[in-house]
């Protein structure tokens, strides 16, 4: 743990569709940190912007950066790559920049597996419903029924690691959830104690996988 005037890594992740996405550009936007913008291997949604939204790269680029170790963590994602380079994120950090991160659980277990001297909060994000989840992930550049069918199946797997993050919100309201958040942010960094109700989290935990 880091005693320096050093940001922190802030870690989102959830189900795809769930909504960590928003609320990490909510976040970013409101606090003033920085978003660590991943490398992909997927193509590119109709809204997204290279350099903005992830880096778009060729397998082969990919993997060029995974010999030349220049990852802090990657993983594979529904049949794509995604990684986070290193050295941005901890220029960032060392500046006292705080920064998030928009990640899968795989790559928040390689992140707080490493010996980082960084502070690390992280958050998992889940939906209000599973219907609510199947309707986002529908609106979404998704019209094809079985990437649907895909990624609410991978929803059942994701949703277990929830056990391994700090904190859990649910995703109902977009500025509830928001605040929710904030209030958190706010009490860590000035090395406040927070604790959730783990007792609600699983009960809506088994109402979503029931």
């Amino acid at each position: 743990m880091s005693f320096r005037t050093d940001g922190s890594i802030f870690i989102f992740s959830s189900p795809s569709g769930a909504g960590k996405t928003t609320i990490v550009k909510l976040v970013s936007k409101k606090k003033n940190f920085i978003t660590s913008v991943s490398h992909t291997t997927r193509k590119p949604r109709s809204n997204e912007v290279d350099g903005k939204d992830y880096y778009f790269v060729t397998k082969r680029k990919f993997q060029e950066l995974i010999n030349k170790k220049e990852f802090l963590e990657y993983a594979k994602v529904f049949n794509n790559l995604y990684g986070t380079v290193k050295k941005p994120v901890f220029k960032n950090l060392s500046a006292g920049k705080n920064v998030l991160f928009d990640i899968d659980w795989q790559g928040s277990k390689q992140i707080k597996t490493q010996n980082i001297d960084f502070n690390i909060f992280s958050f998992f994000v889940l939906p209000p419903s599973r219907k609510v989840l199947y309707e986002r992930l529908s609106n979404r550049d998704m019209k094809d029924k079985l990437i649907v069918s895909e990624r609410m199946k991978e929803f059942y797997s994701d949703i277990k690691h929830w056990v391994d993050y700090d904190y859990v919100v649910i995703n109902d309201d977009l500025n509830r959830c928001f605040k929710e958040i904030s209030k958190i942010i706010d009490n860590v960094i000035l090395s406040k104690k927070v604790i959730f109700d783990k007792l609600t989290i699983k009960k809506h935990i088994n109402k979503l996988i029931s």
